[in-house]
């Protein structure tokens, strides 16, 4: 009798332990914006093939040890789900807002259900500030779209066009997109990756001098007023989440170099050609500082032991980074480079994922990865599947 109550609580606080162990976070990204993972060409305006291709990547996902996805719900200021403020998405539906002859579904509340079902998170991802791709134009937009009302909101650089992110007026409605998808759906968190300023383009600079000049709030340096811009929207979104769901998360996935230590004592030992701070604005560090983010996941597409941008180098950094804060760091990864005919080597010599993630777990802080994207990922390059199943069932 003895043994079997010994074995009884054994069992007891096993179960205990592993309930309040926070597991680690294994993902994917699912890409939308030019249908690069879902829906596929093929299925647009389609609504039960969509469905039933999410469902083979759903099982796909899971059958690797996934437990959440990056669900891209927001590309170009439209929406993969029913919304009252911005159009449904021509990458879902063919033309911007409008379904055809088809019924109208909710892409989302579908992808929540079914990925919940799998015992899947759903982490939403929007492009905060991102109107059009180069391939788009204005006219494409619907009659409805919050540009057609507002165009003084936004503005051109090179073949794009973005929202102003210096307008109080662009912050708020961001922060309307992200409230209305807290509290209508069943999400477990807000997403954003490394668009915020846009990428630069060479001798072209940002359209925003007059913007500046007229309302520059106390700033002597446009860098700074860009980056007080981009600091006050994560703000204002970290506060709404806050009042409306608190137990939603929200995270950020920046480009993997916050700064050069050339720059900033407190950079990274690298000699990235463009970074966070310098060229789009965004201040990860104050960010993991202020709490104002739940995670963090840098995208360290680059191999270990590159001069300019070392894989083994930014892990460490990233983790100190975040060392005695309350944010979290998963790492973001690149599958999608291993075998490619114009890749180092290192991408094309065994396997450059798993050479990665078993220095991920030399380092404490580091607690999950995220792997971009889902359709190169299933396609197994390298039998870099077989090497996450492997790991994943340690």
């Amino acid at each position: 009798m003895v043994k079997y109550i010994k074995i009884i609580l054994l069992v007891l606080t096993f179960s205990t332990l592993t309930a309040g162990a926070e597991m680690p976070f294994r993902a994917a990204w699912i890409a939308t914006v030019a249908n690069i993972d879902w829906p596929q060409p093929e299925t647009i305006g389609q609504s039960e093939a969509q469905q039933a291709q999410m469902i083979t990547l759903l099982d796909s996902l899971q059958a690797l040890g996934m437990n959440a996805i990056i669900f891209q719900v927001r590309p170009t200021a439209d929406a993969l789900y029913l919304s009252e403020l911005e159009p449904t998405s021509h990458w879902l539906t063919g033309t911007q807002g409008h379904w055809g002859d088809q019924t109208p579904y909710d892409a989302l509340r579908f992808v929540c259900q079914e990925a919940h079902q799998r015992g899947m998170e759903v982490h939403v991802w929007l492009n905060p500030f991102r109107l059009t791709l180069h391939t788009m134009s204005p006219d494409m937009l619907a009659d409805d779209h919050i540009y057609r009302v507002h165009p003084e909101w936004f503005w051109r650089y090179g073949k794009q066009w973005y929202f102003d992110p210096s307008l109080p007026a662009t912050r708020d409605w961001i922060c309307m997109v992200v409230e209305d998808l807290c509290c209508r759906y069943d999400i477990d968190a807000i997403h954003m990756d490394d668009y915020f300023y846009p990428y630069p383009i060479a001798k072209t600079p940002l359209p925003d001098r007059k913007q500046f000049e007229a309302d520059p709030r106390g700033f002597t340096a446009i860098g700074d007023w860009r980056r007080d811009n981009v600091n006050l929207t994560i703000q204002a979104i970290h506060n709404m989440i806050q009042r409306t769901r608190p137990e939603v998360q929200f995270g950020i996935s920046p480009f993997g170099v916050w700064r050069n230590q050339d720059r900033d004592s407190l950079g990274s030992a690298t000699k990235a050609g463009m970074t966070n701070y310098d060229d789009l604005y965004a201040d990860i560090l104050l960010w993991i500082r202020n709490g104002w983010i739940d995670y963090v996941v840098p995208q360290l597409y680059w191999e270990i032991g590159k001069k300019i941008a070392d894989y083994e180098v930014l892990a460490h950094w990233w983790a100190e980074a975040v060392r005695g804060t309350d944010v979290k760091l998963y790492i973001g990864m690149a599958p999608y480079r291993l075998g490619g005919a114009n890749e180092a080597a290192a991408w094309k010599t065994g396997n450059e994922i798993a050479r990665q993630m078993r220095l991920n777990r030399t380092i404490p802080e580091i607690t999950g990865e995220c792997f971009y994207s889902t359709r190169p990922l299933l396609m197994n390059p390298l039998g870099v599947c077989d090497s996450i199943k492997s790991f994943y069932r340690e």
